[in-house]
């Protein structure tokens, strides 16, 4: 649960260059839009939302040392709640896989 919440708080703290520190170089990231394989796939994908990202609320964590489930609540410039879960695989010291659930319509929403 350490790695987890170390990764959680560095990306939501505005400081993904240490939150990639917890990510493996062979990670598998399943998100609404599909599945990402790799470290430079996903810095493309949470790279982009770390920027719009005003703040984040931890609403609840479960788990272990290899296996942690977090839910929580981020705001965002264009959307004021976007609540999300996140399942999170460690192994060897490193984050190999995370799913991720997020409510896309929010987003949906304020594009149009």
């Amino acid at each position: 649960m350490d790695i987890a919440l170390a990764y959680h708080k560095a990306w939501t703290s505005h400081d993904f260059e240490l939150a990639m520190t917890y990510i493996a170089d062979d990670i598998v990231c399943d998100a609404p839009a599909g599945r990402l394989e790799g470290a430079e796939a996903f810095r493309g994908f949470m790279g982009p939302f770390v920027q719009i990202l005003k703040s984040a609320k931890v609403l609840a964590v479960y788990g272990d040392e290899t296996t942690t489930l977090l839910m929580y609540d981020t705001e965002t410039v264009p959307v004021a709640s976007a609540p999300a879960a996140e399942l999170v695989t460690v192994r060897d010291g490193l984050i190999r896989h995370i799913r991720i659930i997020f409510d896309r319509l929010p987003f949906q929403q304020a594009r149009s």
